[in-house]
């Protein structure tokens, strides 16, 4: 079947850029645990992270620990303090945990940042690779993010499963703006791939929300919707949506544009299609403004059956996540398969402030 980058088209809201001087991601420490000494420069802080495009590869977050333990902090010439710090924690299960911290304040304490890394792993298998970052500036501006993937074994199917995420919120201390993005993507060994995204922001008077996700289950059946809207504090509101279902050249795709006035007016134009895989697709639709449209015709189908990146690719990209060690398990010590990967965060909402 004849396979196409195709999508239906819509008209996007467009997304608010939160002001922001920095790189997009974390920078690299190079050889961070190989300068842990006094007589070496104090880890520096960063500026808020841009509103970029989702899950950063594990080599953009450059987590890099070792083994043996780290705590050491000062000061330097103009004030301000710094610290760094690694460890292990070991648990029930095999659980073993490696970590480290580092983080600095300004000498009148108007500015602050801290990053955090680390690494866990059990007897079931289950491998964990995150980091944290947060931090304030001088200007008022505040920020945190968190990155993670995981590895582990499905206790109903026994298949492998790869899953990352990605969370990250900012304010700006200079004027009524803020978002948060929170991105997920899951994969398992026989092709199953899902990824979403949730979005929203505010800048001054306007506020606005997206969410948009995509299934494959691995055998054709493909699943795609987005839905985005908006409001300002005058009562307008608009937004717009589509979703498309298909499996073996048969499927559908539908979606709504619509627009609310201060005053309460609503406009809005709904359309469809249904391909029937023979070469017919029946096109309808309507609008609040009297539009309608109800027709057949000879169109062909075109629609993404598999992911461009999925399980194959997922593995090849997670070299660190893989070499993670477990502790050896005792003979006769079975482990309990009741570990299960961590619950998704409660999505982000345009009105609560991002922590500090």
């Amino acid at each position: 079947m004849k396979k196409s980058l195709r999508r239906v088209r819509t008209s996007a809201i467009s997304s608010v850029p939160f002001p922001s001087r920095s790189s997009k991601g974390l920078s690299k420490r190079q050889g961070f645990y190989r300068q842990c000494s006094p007589k070496n420069p104090a880890p520096q802080s960063h500026d808020p992270p841009k509103r970029d495009t989702g899950i950063a590869s594990e080599k953009d977050w450059g987590i890099n620990l070792l083994d043996e333990s780290v705590k050491e902090s000062g000061v330097n010439e103009d004030g301000s303090t710094w610290y760094r710090e690694s460890g292990e924690d070991l648990g029930d299960n095999g659980f073993r945990c490696r970590w480290a911290r580092m983080g600095g304040r300004s000498s009148d304490g108007s500015s602050e940042w801290k990053e955090t890394w680390w690494e866990k792993s059990d007897w079931t298998g289950y491998k964990e690779l995150g980091a944290e970052k947060s931090g304030r500036n001088g200007e008022g501006d505040s920020w945190w993010e968190t990155w993670q993937e995981v590895l582990y074994q499905d206790e109903w199917s026994n298949l492998a499963r790869i899953e990352r995420n990605a969370h990250k919120q900012a304010k700006s201390g200079t004027e009524d703006a803020l978002w948060q993005e929170r991105w997920w993507e899951k994969y398992d060994a026989k092709g199953s791939t899902e990824k979403g995204a949730y979005k929203c922001g505010r800048l001054n008077e306007q506020s606005w929300w997206e969410r948009w996700g995509e299934n494959y289950d691995g055998r054709g059946y493909v699943l795609k919707w987005t839905d985005k809207w908006a409001e300002t504090q005058l009562g307008t509101k608009w937004g717009d949506k589509w979703e498309e279902k298909f499996f073996a050249g048969v499927g559908s795709r539908q979606g709504e544009t619509w627009h609310v006035s201060p005053a309460g007016e609503r406009w809005s134009r709904t359309w469809g299609e249904e391909h029937f895989g023979n070469g017919k697709v029946h096109k309808y639709g309507k609008s609040t403004a009297g539009e309608s449209w109800d027709l057949v015709v000879d169109e062909e189908t075109y629609y993404e059956a598999e992911p461009h990146y999925g399980w194959a690719d997922v593995v090849g990209d997670s070299t660190q996540l893989l070499s993670i060690q477990h502790r050896e398990r005792p003979p006769g010590v079975f482990p309990d398969f009741g570990l299960s990967p961590p619950p998704p965060r409660d999505e982000p909402k345009p009105d609560e402030p991002p922590s500090s």
